[in-house]
């Protein structure tokens, strides 16, 4: 295996994983000047090698290595070994990701000062604030190209989102549009406008949606300081007599192990994968994994409270044609405890097609309502939900011993258990999903259970204190100075907003705050 940079060069930035948090700040280090080495667990597919086929697509792309689950939620018992549409490749989940592009909302950072203490829940509030992101959210969205933000134009709204869009109008909502999203709606740096072609979850074959698979990694790639190497799975960090990391073993696509040498490890393998991999690096200094001093790694897991309704009209919408989600009404997502629940959730044009709509519409179902409502699926409308979850310290990633993966790695079991918090606010955001189609004609309605994928968050996550988290406001650890998280596994809180945005703004921050720090002599 030739490598760029040799594997005894402790002078390079290790980064582990290629997505919207560590393909984001393996570009950002290496326009700097910074000599990254980026790990990426499975192989390279662009525009061209993509599958507008939902099965054949997430067979390509998808993490399917094995995972069990536990806890009350109904996808221990629909989907028990967890196929989240996590991306395993360059570019991570950014290929697949839908483009919603939200900044949290300024109480959002605030979440134990804006709600107060919540009974079973372990809220804390960010160590950073509204102030201080703005700069780098605006960064965010100018790599991203957000619609309307920076002066560009939304989307068109597809015949899903008409429905939609009158539904909401006529409940009297106002903050209804096609969206902040990470697709081109004209040409913007040197990447396509949108085809409205909607397979956006199967990777954009002409590149209008941002991911960091053919913007940030071929960019790094061509400064001369980012080294890709894929097909490479982290077994370990390890660490020196001192404690600071020293570098990371994983194994090559043929199950060879190598070390790597490293002068900054930063993980960024998504929720479930990153608590994992601290679990698994566990020493006789560490013994319970790296960087875990507070007994925080894996806990407060959380996935957002999520839902969708489907609705079935008189005529055809085809709600397949156009972007799958470029539509959004964002009054439900205030902090308003009149309505029973904490925090506030968004409501986002969604569809799928027959394929995953067969397995998600009512996992387990069959029988005449089931076909039915396939039948119907011309004349179908859809919405996801999306809002803020409880995180709870039972809700966690730990090591199943018991189930090794192809490299006998233990695997990770994810437990989780809605919040009554959650509960009360899918309960009114399926209430009010209906009341919009109901207002436009619906014939009938699917209120439809949580899908197994969705934003994976929390799990390492902020805090000013290092007995409530992993990690401080720079996404480094407390206890190693030279380890950082730099994924959405460093939430604090989940906020009701898409994650994606949020991340690639907190890689940027992180990438001026390690260069800085490296020139100074501190790491």
């Amino acid at each position: 295996m030739a490598v760029k940079f040799d594997m005894s060069d402790d002078s390079v930035v290790v980064v582990i994983g290629t997505g919207a948090g560590g393909g984001v700040l393996s570009n950002e280090l290496a326009q700097k000047g910074v000599k990254v080495v980026a790990l990426e667990a499975g192989g390279r597919y662009l525009p061209e090698d993509y599958i507008n086929d939902e099965w054949e697509s997430f067979g390509q792309l998808a993490w399917v290595d094995p995972r069990t689950t536990s806890g009350d939620w109904r996808v221990s018992k629909d989907f028990p070994g967890l196929p989240a549409w996590i991306v395993k490749a360059v570019g991570g989940t950014t290929i697949h990701w839908a483009g919603a592009s939200l900044r949290f909302q300024e109480h959002e950072w605030k979440a134990l000062s804006t709600y107060g203490p919540v009974e079973g829940a372990n809220l804390l509030d960010w160590p950073i604030d509204a102030a201080e992101m703005a700069p780098y959210y605006t960064k965010a969205e100018n790599k991203l190209g957000v619609t309307r933000t920076g002066g560009r134009a939304g989307l068109p709204g597809n015949n899903n989102y008409k429905v939609f869009e009158a539904g909401a109008k006529a409940l009297g909502y106002k903050k209804v549009h096609t969206g902040r999203m990470a697709i081109n709606s004209a040409e913007y740096d040197n990447r396509n406008a949108c085809q409205q072609v909607g397979f956006c979850f199967q990777g954009c074959k002409f590149g209008a949606k941002w991911s960091a698979a053919y913007t940030d990694i071929p960019r790094g790639e061509a400064t001369g300081n980012l080294e890709v190497r894929e097909h490479s799975h982290v077994a370990r960090i390890v660490h020196d007599k001192r404690g600071k990391v020293s570098g990371v073993e994983y194994f090559d696509k043929d199950g060879n192990l190598h070390l790597q040498k490293a002068r900054i490890v930063c993980v960024a393998g998504n929720t479930i994968e990153s608590p994992r991999l601290l679990l698994n690096s566990a020493s006789a200094m560490f013994p319970d994994g790296l960087a875990n001093s507070s007994g925080m790694v894996g806990r407060n897991y959380m996935r957002h409270m999520t839902g969708s309704v489907y609705a079935v009209f008189d005529k055809p919408v085809r709600m397949w044609r156009g972007t799958t989600m470029a539509g959004i009404i964002q009054d439900e997502a205030r902090h308003d405890p009149s309505r029973g629940f904490v925090g506030g959730y968004e409501m986002e044009t969604v569809s799928l097609g027959l394929p995953f709509m067969a397995a998600f519409l009512n996992p387990g179902a069959w029988g005449r309502s089931f076909t039915t409502a396939l039948d119907a699926y011309e004349n179908m409308a859809g919405m996801w939900l999306v809002g803020e979850d409880m995180p709870q310290e039972s809700n966690r990633v730990t090591l199943n011993p018991e189930v090794k993966d192809q490299w006998g790695l233990p695997v990770a079991n994810v437990n989780y258990s809605d919040h009554p918090n959650d509960i009360a606010m899918r309960e009114h955001a399926y209430r009010q999903g209906a009341a919009i189609y109901d207002a436009v004609g619906a014939t009938r309605i699917f209120p439809t259970p949580p899908y197994p994928s969705t934003h994976n968050l929390g799990t390492n996550r902020m805090s000013a204190d290092p007995k409530n988290g992993v990690v401080n406001k720079w996404g480094q650890t407390h206890d190693i100075a030279n380890l950082f998280i730099s994924d959405g596994s460093q939430f604090t809180t989940g906020a009701s907003e898409n994650p994606t945005l949020t991340i690639v703004a907190l890689a940027i921050r992180q990438a001026d705050h390690i260069a800085d720090e490296m020139s100074k002599g501190n790491l």
